[in-house]
């Protein structure tokens, strides 16, 4: 199996698996996906609690099925993955996305924008293999975050979050940054074959696979082995905007961003406390953590847009 797009493959009803969070998003996707997932040839199972997709896409591995859909969010996805590499499945089972939660980022990186485009995707049957990092052991298929967006990210509400979507992470952003006193960091990485060294307090740390965090307009690159590692410096909150700024406006670099391609690093708390990460939206902690990446390791269903964009 190559990069590159693939064919469609007829499969039978039984061998096609949908796993559904009805509770993702507003929660008001869950008849409309049983309907089109009916359609589309896949049975439906339905999560009924915390880490529960992940012991429903394990048992979907072990039942033999040829493609495994994630109805949900970020975190269903994370979760999904999780349950496939536990099934030492992640490369033999295709993953389609269905996106039903509130931010839906990583659908959207691969050309998928809504619930049709899902299940358009896994009609096609179009696949990439992308890179899955992994963080001391655990997939994340997005992002690993630390800083000021992760304690926003982690401390939303799935009240708030229902109540005003994607808004939500805005207002908690802001109550946070109130309140965020800074990350106090050792990051040792390998890019390119170099060692890089990075000591001191950032605002923000923020490592993608598929996610990009300082160029919205750039082309994400999941196929590449590289993650990308974004560092901010803590800087006064008037500098800070400034720099947002002069980097987003003028596309000029700035001396308190510094961005990198890495295959591995490995990030030290200099504090007393743990860091604070956000796993594609997943709260974890760690004293320190080494990060990677499995190369092409996950075949995943895309988007047109997606192709368009390579």
């Amino acid at each position: 199996m190559t990069g590159g797009p693939t064919g469609p493959t007829a499969t039978p009803a039984e061998d096609a698996r949908l796993v559904l969070n009805p509770t993702s998003g507003e929660a008001d996707h869950a008849e409309r996906v049983r309907q089109l997932a009916a359609e589309h040839g896949f049975s439906v199972v339905e999560t009924e609690r915390a880490g529960h997709a992940a012991d429903l896409a394990a048992a979907a591995a072990a039942d033999g099925v040829d493609r495994l859909a994630a109805c949900g969010g970020d975190g269903t996805i994370h979760e999904v993955v999780q349950g496939l590499v536990a099934a030492d499945a992640l490369e033999d089972v295709p993953l389609c996305v269905i996106p039903a939660g509130t931010a839906n980022i990583y659908a959207s990186g691969l050309g998928i924008e809504n619930i049709e485009d899902g299940f358009a995707a896994a009609r096609r049957g179009a696949t990439r293999r992308l890179d899955v990092g992994v963080a001391d052991g655990e997939p994340f298929v997005l992002s690993a975050i630390a800083g000021l967006l992760a304690s926003a990210s982690t401390a939303t509400s799935e009240r708030l979050k229902e109540r005003i979507g994607t808004l939500a992470f805005v207002v908690e952003g802001i109550r946070t940054a109130r309140e965020f006193d800074g990350l106090e960091v050792a990051i040792d990485a390998v890019s390119d074959d170099q060692e890089y060294v990075w000591e001191g307090e950032a605002l923000c740390l923020l490592v993608g696979s598929l996610r990009r965090f300082t160029d919205e307009d750039e082309p994400s690159n999941a196929e590449n082995g590289q993650l990308k590692v974004t560092v901010i410096d803590r800087l006064p909150p008037t500098d800070a905007i400034a720099e947002a700024v002069e980097q987003r406006v003028f596309d000029r670099e700035t001396p308190h961003v510094t961005t990198i391609e890495a295959a591995e690093l490995e990030i030290v708390a200099l504090e007393d406390e743990p860091v604070r990460f956000s796993l594609d939206g997943e709260p974890r902690e760690y004293e320190r953590v080494e990060i990677g990446v499995r190369p092409r390791a996950l075949r995943v269903c895309v988007g047109e847009a997606y192709a368009s964009r390579q």
